[in-house]
């Protein structure tokens, strides 16, 4: 996958307002492969939305969304099997990790899919961001910023032609936010990938190609 594109997208929740000032909604946007995006939004801006949208998670939208010109809304399950096994990952603001399994558990359940990492990989991250001690502890009695740690590790357990960023350090600080930037754009250039972050405030601080506002 080389390109996402939006035409005149909107979520349906906002249809009938006139008072919309977005940089993406109900505008033709496209992100290219090997650049790197942030999104800058308000909250309740819809921000989450579009990276529910683009994964195939909601639909409830008005427009089109297309990978490499075609309407995602043709793609069937099979189809999104294997987009979120090969070309899309997503770190989500709510993590969606499985709170009842330790670290370790919840990563192998996603390298289980891809076998994308070997074990040694997998240990290695968890010790570049700190947390190799939590490896067996219980995703629900890790801190929020430790549980967002080990999500960006998850998402990272995949090859990826676009990986999407949802608000991936609003709980770390600057130190352990500048090893996700290290790590994440290791990966990403080993790739070629494409990278979309948003932020209601606090971002990655990685050279962005553009900035958009939603």
């Amino acid at each position: 996958m080389n390109t996402i594109s939006l035409q005149q997208t909107l979520p349906e929740v906002f249809a009938g307002k006139d008072l919309i000032v977005s940089d993406v909604w109900h505008k033709e946007v496209e992100f290219q492969k090997e650049r790197i995006y942030l999104i800058e939004a308000a909250s309740g801006t819809g921000k989450s939305s579009l990276c529910s949208f683009i994964y195939g998670y909601r639909d409830d939208y008005q427009g089109i969304i297309c990978f490499d010109g075609e309407n995602i809304r043709k793609k069937t399950i099979t189809d999104w099997t294997e987009i979120r096994k090969r070309s899309i990952s997503m770190l989500f603001q709510d993590l969606r990790l499985f709170t009842e399994l330790t670290a370790m558990e919840n990563i192998r359940l996603k390298n289980s899919l891809t076998g994308y990492r070997s074990g040694k990989e997998i240990t290695l991250m968890f010790e570049t961001l700190g947390i190799a001690d939590k490896i067996n502890i219980k995703v629900g009695q890790l801190s929020f910023g430790q549980q967002q740690r080990v999500a960006l590790i998850r998402a990272l357990c995949q090859p990826f032609d676009f990986i999407f960023l949802d608000e991936p350090i609003s709980h770390l600080d600057e130190s352990n936010g500048n090893i996700m930037c290290e790590l994440l754009m290791k990966e990403v250039q080993k790739q070629g990938a494409g990278v979309i972050v948003t932020s209601i405030g606090k971002h990655l601080e990685l050279n962005y190609d553009k900035i958009v506002r939603l």
